[in-house]
């Protein structure tokens, strides 16, 4: 097998060769080329055409910001952000992460450190992903809205869905797709009673050359196949057309509602992965200022940079987005998400309801864990509960949402193949057999609202 071309772009020349030595562990990549500004990245990815790169964030000339944005328009392809954890660099990343990023990982502080094998694990495991779930339509990034959804546009709408004969709940249905779909996606996968699409992707390798302004370095290639399921090419003629890439962020929302302690009937869950912050803004910035139900979030990521999410997200919503905090009380007009390195958990005492923060041992290999959110939520029968899956790697979140069907959940949603950065976790909820519902990310948002007004 031709290995995997990577460009690593970084101004630092001791960073650029501590990143490609990483890389190059791995005899399924080589490094094509190295770049020490933003400017040379997009010259390179326009000529070269890498399998994935490495983009830092600080860099003279054109910053990563500047270069991912051109590189998105241009050539779309996988780009793993280099952050440092500085206020300003997590806040950089989260912007990056919503302007097509696939991902990110801590630079690394020293070279002779447990910390660079730490790092250079969990670079190599997001590359792998990244080449494979490469991408053959525009990647969907933040979408400008010129009205968000309300609760008095959506109040028809939803009695109309109440009073027909829609499918109870639990039982998997068709996947809800964009109204200017032309037809749903092919399956070829069955699942009981309706089939799924199954994964699987064809890659042309492209023969490896520089340009005189970069460093070439090789790796020998390897026979082994990737041990990750890949997906296939998507059909474009049946999807919606995505929208092009936004270069600048949509104008901020005023008028933000304030949390109260009034009493609520409904409470939304969601968990999502890789990908998670471009698929969170498009669905927490497309809810109502008025809606009646508390948000709940499990994003995998690091300590600081949840924080960086959460006020991210808070500047374009109508709702009142935080980074949880222990004993926090949980209100209506307001999204709660689970700081890193802490689980988070609904809790219940006389005065209502409330965060619980526990630093338990991981699951599934995280914390905080979609499935801890999730199970936490099995006792509270007092509550319409709905529970959101949406991109992500592993299975997180699939054996807890199982558990609340079991219990008499409300609504299960799992976002669709077609929008999915990666079709893991929503994956794993599917074949588990406890979604109701199989939905593309622009359609999230406005499912949740007439799910908590039935």
């Amino acid at each position: 097998m031709v290995p995997y071309r990577v460009l690593v772009v970084d101004d630092s020349g001791f960073m650029r060769k501590i990143i490609s030595d990483l890389i190059i562990q791995d005899p399924k990549f080589t490094i094509v080329a190295t770049a020490v500004n933003g400017q040379e990245a997009i010259e390179a990815v326009r000529e070269l055409k890498p399998d994935a790169v490495t983009l830092d964030l600080e860099m003279p000339l054109m910053n990563g910001i500047e270069a991912l944005q051109a590189i998105m328009r241009e050539n779309p392809t996988p780009i793993i952000m280099l952050s440092g954890i500085s206020e300003d660099n997590t806040r950089e990343t989260i912007k990056a992460l919503q302007f097509g990023a696939f991902d990110f990982i801590r630079k690394p502080s020293s070279a002779v450190s447990n910390d660079i094998h730490q790092v250079g694990e969990v670079l190599l495991e997001k590359l792998r992903i990244a080449v494979l779930t490469k991408r053959h339509q525009p990647v969907i990034t933040i979408n400008e809205k010129s009205k968000p959804i309300t609760i008095e546009v959506e109040v028809e709408e939803a009695k109309k869905q109440v009073s027909s004969d829609m499918p109870k709940p639990l039982q998997p249905v068709k996947p809800i797709l964009p109204a200017q779909a032309a037809e749903p996606p092919s399956r070829d996968k069955p699942l009981s009673p309706k089939p799924v699409e199954k994964l699987g992707t064809q890659r042309s390798p492209s023969s490896i050359h520089t340009k005189k302004s970069m460093i070439p370095e090789a790796a020998a290639p390897s026979k082994d196949k990737p041990a990750i399921t890949t997906r296939s090419p998507v059909d474009k003629t049946s999807i919606a057309v995505v929208k092009p890439i936004v270069t600048e962020p949509p104008v901020v929302k005023k008028g933000k509602v304030s949390g109260t302690t009034a009493a609520f009937k409904h409470i939304v869950a969601i968990g999502t992965s890789t990908g998670g912050p471009r698929a969170l803004h498009e669905v927490i910035t497309s809810l109502p200022g008025d809606f009646p139900a508390p948000v709940l979030i499990v994003q995998h990521m690091p300590p600081k940079f949840t924080k960086s999410l959460a006020q991210r997200l808070d500047s374009f919503s109508e709702l009142h987005v935080v980074e949880a905090e222990q004993g926090e009380r949980v209100v209506v007009g307001k999204v709660y998400i689970a700081p890193g390195a802490f689980h988070m958990e609904l809790a219940k005492d006389a005065s209502g309801y409330y965060i619980a923060l526990t630093e338990q041992p991981q699951r599934n290999g995280h914390r905080p864990s979609v499935d801890v959110l999730f199970e936490s939520l099995l006792p509270i029968r007092d509550l319409k509960r709905h529970a959101v899956i949406m991109t992500g790697m592993g299975s997180d979140g699939a054996k807890g949402m199982k558990q609340l069907v079991q219990s008499g959940v409300e609504t299960t949603i799992a976002e669709a193949e077609e929008t999915c950065v990666v079709y893991g976790m929503p994956r794993s909820a599917v074949e588990a057999g406890c979604v109701s519902q199989i939905v593309p990310l622009q359609n999230i948002a406005s499912q949740l609202v007439q799910a908590v007004l039935k």
